[in-house]
């Protein structure tokens, strides 16, 4: 017999995700992951069986409801479901997903809309940070229609943006998980690595691309066709998980700890091509950053990698600082990735206890595909 359940499927920034309120779903968290495996399609690399579209980007889950005593809007949990593997990761959030909390909140009327912006308080349980959401509502409706784009999706639509509120510490309750602003890693096989361990929006780990064999304008195809290098950069995760506390050796982490932290490859600006075929110069952008997302290379870049970058940049001594030129250190940054690029804002100070990040935002574009009913087994 199948069960049925009401739900949604929107596309927030680069990535494509099932939006459920939470009334509907089973309380239990064991529970809740086995209903969203069956929704998903996972464990199976193409999810054949559910509504995953082979890749982490489109094998996510976001989870609402309407607060009622809080004063934010809106409760969400992202929920991030492994593809070949029975796993559902509550680690982190994902700012790609949580650029259409906001639409999803409007059209479902668990908001006030005004004209002609609407702004979406959103209450992320992952990290437990707040997110400010201003979805254009000229007249009172939403608009999905506009002329602003993105890199990593077609064509042009309503500007969204997103504001992360003092996002320092939205895992560990750390901005410097590990109290440094550089660790060296026993890598097996490997030796010594040296790592940044940074923790905004969501915890990342930052390794310069020369010190794992690249070049850093590597496309995500170009690094999913080395099965050793894959190999390589889940030992690095791994262990810089293990320096976080999260496992207790490298080899737990791609089950325990699939998406977080995320690595990062980052090295200084050079003209490249786009996997699009879209040509950059040096001068277009600031640094380059190359994603990992559940042990395959992120075909553009997380939104709040993104922002986590943002704020490593401007962290004194860490592998993005010291590789970002000292002129080009301000409060925009532009990163190039392996499909475009993303425009980051960052409000910081310093003080005799070190970087203080205030908030950081960048601006996403948003759709709803459909809502109706999803059945499983």
């Amino acid at each position: 017999m199948l069960k049925e359940l009401p739900c949604s499927i929107y596309r927030g920034g680069t990535s494509k995700g099932v939006f459920f309120m939470e009334d509907v779903l089973p309380a239990n968290k064991e529970e809740l992951s086995e209903v969203l495996l069956k929704v998903i399609g996972s464990p199976d690399e193409r999810q054949i069986d559910g509504l995953g579209g082979s890749v982490s980007t489109t094998s996510k889950v976001a989870i609402i409801s309407k607060e009622e005593k809080e004063n934010w809007d809106v409760n969400y949990t992202f929920a991030q479901v492994s593809i070949d593997k029975p796993v559902v990761s509550y680690a982190g959030n994902c700012g790609n997903i949580s650029s259409a909390v906001g639409a999803f909140a409007i059209e479902n009327n668990l908001v006030e809309v005004k004209s002609p912006v609407t702004t979406v308080r959103v209450y992320n349980t992952n990290t437990k940070k707040i997110i400010y959401e201003h979805v254009p509502t000229p007249n009172g409706k939403i608009e999905y229609n506009g002329d602003f784009s993105i890199s990593g999706v077609p064509g042009t639509a309503s500007k969204i943006e997103l504001e992360f509120l003092n996002p320092g510490g939205s895992f560990t309750g750390k901005l410097l998980p590990t109290g440094n602003v550089v660790d060296m890693l026993c890598v097996e096989g490997v030796g010594n690595v040296e790592v940044s361990i940074v923790d905004a929006a969501n915890p990342l780990v930052y390794v310069d691309a020369k010190d794992v064999g690249l070049s850093g304008i590597e496309n995500a195809n170009y690094i999913d066709s080395d099965k050793d290098l894959l190999i390589l950069l889940e030992k690095i995760r791994g262990e810089a998980a293990v320096r976080m506390g999260i496992v207790d050796n490298w080899q737990d982490g791609a089950t325990t700890s699939p998406g977080v932290p995320k690595l990062t490859i980052v090295s200084k600006p050079q003209d490249y091509k786009t996997i699009s075929g879209l040509g950059l110069k040096v001068s277009d952008f600031d640094l380059s950053v190359r994603m990992m997302s559940m042990q395959k290379a992120h075909k553009t870049i997380a939104l709040t990698g993104a922002l986590c970058t943002a704020a490593a940049c401007v962290i004194e001594g860490t592998i993005p600082n010291k590789i970002l030129s000292a002129e080009k250190l301000k409060n925009q940054l532009k990163f190039g990735h392996g499909d475009g690029l993303i425009d980051v804002s960052i409000k910081f100070e310093k003080n005799e206890k070190g970087t203080v990040i205030n908030s950081v935002s960048s601006h996403r574009t948003t759709r709803k595909i459909m809502t109706g009913t999803v059945y499983y087994k």
